[in-house]
């Protein structure tokens, strides 16, 4: 009898599995969860991730190594006591997986527009993460569906080839197709402006490697022929990230603590430049001290950079008597001129002239640097919703002179005041300029030396140690003095 009750027993059991799992798929499936989404609705959360990374390394980093900012508290990054720098290898990398999948969806719809979208996006990418660290996995990274769990650390000029051979292929891509691309936060997919972005970008990776190789043959085949390689004409052609004034698409800083924003204070290198040179843009990246600020009679004092911590907070009699940075990037961000300059900026039409004057005085291209100089000097300006000062370009400390050294400087000079809070990109380009002769900080921790790049991060150690340790060995050291392929 008890083996009667047993066997009936099993049989239940049995039978209850069967009947479990005869539906199981179809009870599993959520019919309201889509297995597959459009390209359009990946590229939002691309650009929007990648612009606010970028617009962190710059605020925590880039600005202060470029010394536009230095800090009066806790002043480690300012003194180059740094550690690994992870945000743009890990957004970056983690938003490449969507990059890949927004080709392949747009390669299978035949979507050449949106496809070329994410080519640009894809070179700007890793033109970020291989400017930071330099050797970095390239060729074979994001193809662990293909087997490749380890990816090699592919040699920058390799990487740089890629980058420039991929917006090339986009602009011809884009030479052939209309309409818009949906999802964009950029230029709200509009074809024939990322078809520009493409070219201008293909100008700034030319210069960023031309202590390399000479840019002057490419140049001049983007140059001599404007409607097969469409460049900027205007800001109105400025890729930037506009963000809202309502959550929870703010301004980064936006939502940041005062007491974090308030370490942050005008750099006296970059202040006082502004101040010998009556430049307006002072009062668009500073405010006056705390202690005169509103008051009839407002006054500026930068801080050196570099200090040590009781020297940095006790500079000039305190806090009190630092400037601050602009409202405009902070508590004002979400206001009407807050949301026309507090932007995330991937490259500006100011940028694009003094490369091409850059290049002009290098006799590269056959352009007038007197005029690609004052177009770059006219747009900063304006991109700030200002004019330039009367008599601004006659002084002797910005009107070109025609000796090639002395232009170079001035025009260096103007990029780099113009580049305030653009991204990391007044970094990458002061690496290879050396404009302007920005000294080490003054207290630094780093045997007098400028950091030139972010150390690897410590879990590719185990995560993919030969392939970082060949990168490290060939590079010459995983350390932030470094000198990457295109700085040697």
């Amino acid at each position: 009898m008890n083996n009667i009750k047993l066997y009936t027993f099993l049989l239940l059991i049995a039978l209850s599995i069967v009947s479990c799992t005869k539906d199981f798929e179809e009870i599993n499936t959520n019919n309201n969860a889509p297995l597959k989404v459009t390209p359009q609705l990946i590229l939002p959360a691309i650009q929007r991730d990648m612009i606010n990374q970028v617009l962190g390394e710059a605020w925590g980093i880039g600005n202060i190594v470029i010394q536009h900012t230095a800090k009066n508290q806790f002043v480690n990054e300012d003194r180059y006591l740094w550690g690994e720098i992870n945000g743009i290898w890990n957004t970056t990398y983690s938003r490449l997986r969507d990059i890949e999948n927004m080709i392949k969806l747009a390669e299978e719809n035949n979507d050449n527009g949106t496809k070329a979208v994410a080519m640009i996006m894809k070179a700007w990418m890793f033109s970020l993460v291989t400017d930071a660290y330099g050797d970095v996995p390239y060729s074979e990274a994001i193809k662990a569906k293909s087997g490749i769990y380890y990816a090699k650390y592919d040699a920058q000029e390799a990487i740089y080839a890629g980058i420039l051979a991929e917006l090339k292929a986009a602009n011809q891509l884009l030479a052939s197709t209309t309409g818009v691309v949906g999802g964009d936060l950029i230029y709200s997919g509009n074809l024939a402006k990322w078809r520009k972005l493409a070219n201008s970008l293909r100008v700034r990776y030319l210069m960023r490697i031309s202590n390399k190789k000479s840019p002057a043959t490419e140049l001049t085949e983007i140059l001599s022929n404007a409607s097969a390689n469409p460049i900027f004409e205007s800001n109105a052609d400025n890729a930037v990230y506009a963000f809202k004034a309502a959550s929870p698409d703010q301004f980064p800083l936006f939502t940041a603590r005062s007491g974090s924003f308030n370490e942050f204070r005008a750099s006296k290198f970059m202040l006082d430049t502004l101040v010998t040179l009556k430049d307006s843009r002072l009062n668009i990246f500073y405010r006056a001290t705390p202690k005169t600020e509103g008051s009839a009679n407002p006054v500026f004092i930068g801080l050196p950079n570099g200090l040590n911590d009781v020297d940095a907070l006790t500079f000039a009699g305190g806090p009190e008597n630092h400037s601050r940075i602009s409202a405009i990037f902070y508590e004002n961000a979400v206001s009407a001129e807050g949301l026309n300059i507090a932007k995330g900026v991937i490259m500006t039409y100011a940028e694009l002239q003094f490369l091409l004057a850059e290049a002009a005085a290098k006799g590269w291209t056959t352009g007038n640097t007197e005029t690609l100089y004052k177009a770059g000097v006219a747009a900063s300006f304006a991109y700030y919703n200002i004019a330039v000062p009367a008599g601004y370009m006659d002084q002797a400390q910005v009107k070109l002179t025609g000796s090639k050294d002395d232009d170079l400087k001035k025009i260096g000079l103007q990029k780099w005041i113009s580049l305030f809070y653009q991204g990391m990109e007044a970094w990458f380009d002061w690496r290879r300029t050396k404009i302007p002769a920005i000294k080490p900080a003054i207290s630094n921790q780093n045997g007098g030396k400028i950091p030139v790049r972010f150390i690897y991060p410590i879990i590719e150690q185990g995560l993919n140690g030969p392939n970082r340790l060949e990168a490290v060995s060939r590079q010459g050291g995983d350390d932030i003095n470094t000198l990457m392929w295109h700085l040697k």
